[in-house]
């Protein structure tokens, strides 16, 4: 849901997994509202398609293949979307994997296991973040969102990587927030809990993509009662990313359907014992 108001018309985002999913639904947000549009990912093929979808809506759209876990690829990205559209004010680092990591113990895990897990989920913010930092605060302007999850409050079992790295965020959002407040920089974290991105997957993915859901659907606990939409993601990108949240930073959104406040959602433990009696 956007606002027709053309909120962010003349305003530039660059936002990391930007091809697929939460990130294409995003840039579609934004888009709407007027602002240019840098997409970043390994795929390019991907990426080409959300540009061509923003060019549709009427902005300017950038497709930047870029392997976020090298700085130095981030640092060309934030370069480039520099030259090519002359000013970034908005970073959204949404660049993350989860579905690889499987269910391990930890003396299983591999070095080469970790460091993915962690670089593409923590330091690709990081490396995202200092390349556009310095620009943010000499021009006194700029917000970054962050994009976390539910495993970043608590653990689940036989996952590693994934919920540290997203524990991270968490830190680095705060201190980031807090360094940068003096120069008008907002850094805030999202935290989207089951949203239905299968229509914005590229078509070789989406057989895999319900499979899997199909499998792991029995698991899930969600207090509202459905998965959530691309939308209601896309419109609390776009708040974070407007002048409504000028005054917010170090901040964590939670979107989630009440999965974090149910207490069930992705721990991989349910009760199995009934209450003897209803609680008042």
């Amino acid at each position: 849901m956007t606002s027709g108001n053309k909120t962010l018309q003349g305003k530039v985002a660059v936002i990391t997994g930007g091809g697929t999913g939460l990130g294409r639904a995003m840039a579609r947000a934004l888009a709407e509202e007027g602002c240019d549009i840098v997409v970043a990912a390994r795929r390019l093929p991907p990426l080409e398609e959300v540009a061509a979808e923003v060019k549709k809506i009427g902005t300017r759209g950038l497709a930047v293949s870029t392997d976020v876990t090298d700085s130095a690829q981030c640092n060309r990205l934030i370069a480039t979307a520099l030259k090519e559209m002359g000013r970034v004010d908005i970073l959204i680092n949404n660049a993350g994997i989860v579905r690889k990591e499987l269910p391990a113990e930890i003396w299983d895990i591999t070095d080469a296991q970790w460091h993915e897990g962690i670089d593409v989920n923590l330091a690709s913010a990081f490396y995202c973040s200092r390349a556009i930092g310095k620009y943010f605060v000499e021009r006194k302007s700029g917000k970054i969102i962050n994009v976390g999850a539910g495993l970043g409050f608590r653990g689940m079992r036989n996952s590693i990587m994934y919920p540290t790295a997203k524990a991270g965020i968490l830190g680095l959002t705060r201190a980031l927030a807090l360094s940068w407040a003096p120069f008008n920089v907002q850094v805030n974290t999202l935290v989207p809990g089951f949203v239905d991105t299968v229509d914005l997957q590229p078509a070789a993915q989406k057989a895999a993509i319900l499979a899997m859901r199909s499998e792991s659907s029995r698991k899930l606990f969600v207090p509202i009662g459905s998965q959530g939409v691309p939308d209601d993601i896309g419109s609390l990108g776009l708040f974070l990313a407007s002048d409504a949240s000028n005054y917010i930073t170090g901040a964590t959104f939670i979107s989630d359907g009440g999965g974090l406040a149910g207490s069930l959602a992705t721990t991989g433990y349910a009760p199995t014992i009934e209450l003897e009696k209803e609680l008042i």
